[in-house]
């Protein structure tokens, strides 16, 4: 069983993101489910990204930071394109940290520093999407030892978020199950 922290995209906090995290607690997982935006939703994701870029991308990782303050050592942290940013800012930053699961976006290597010994690091893109930057995750992937780099054919950005447009049945079905598989690793 693992300590799981999910962080939304640029939507906010969708039914689907819940819904996945949902999933991974019925795997036995103990998931949370920080709220970077307060409370707020919006119906597209350029909408999402103007909130995003008007509050701040400084912001939204210090909310992420916040929202993990007692998380345990060990901690696995999942983020959804804008949730990317926290999920791997902690991965890199956090003393204890165990991982990150990484969909539909990479923050560049050495950004935010190197990546620790002993952090695992799974990334899930769409070969096709381009907000995905699938050369950075190529790049974040063969900079980090043990990384797992998945793409999946389409492009779509939001394909893993069953409340949204871009889902995509078959691509989410087996993300989900990697993301399971990888989470079943965690010692």
């Amino acid at each position: 069983m693992a300590d799981v922290i999910v962080f939304h995209h640029a939507q906010g906090l969708t039914p689907g993101v819940l819904a996945f995290a949902d999933e991974l607690r019925a795997a036995g997982h103990r998931v949370s489910t920080p709220d970077l935006y307060e409370g707020r939703t919006f119906e597209t994701l350029q909408a999402g990204i103007d909130h995003a870029e008007a509050t701040g991308f400084d912001v939204i990782i210090g909310r992420g930071h916040a929202a993990v303050g007692d998380v345990p050592a060990g901690a696995m942290y999942v983020g959804f394109s804008l949730g990317v940013m926290p999920a791997q800012h902690l991965a890199q930053t956090r003393t204890g940290a165990g991982g990150a699961v990484l969909v539909s976006a990479c923050v560049p290597p050495g950004h935010f520093g190197p990546w620790r010994e002993g952090v695992r690091l799974q990334i899930h893109v769409q070969e096709e999407d381009e907000l995905g930057d699938v050369d950075v995750a190529r790049e974040v992937s063969g900079a980090v030892p043990a990384a797992e780099l998945f793409l999946y054919p389409g492009g779509r950005h939001l394909f893993a978020d069953r409340s949204l447009d871009d889902y995509d049945p078959a691509a989410a079905a087996l993300f989900t199950q990697r993301v399971l598989a990888f989470l079943g690793d965690v010692p």
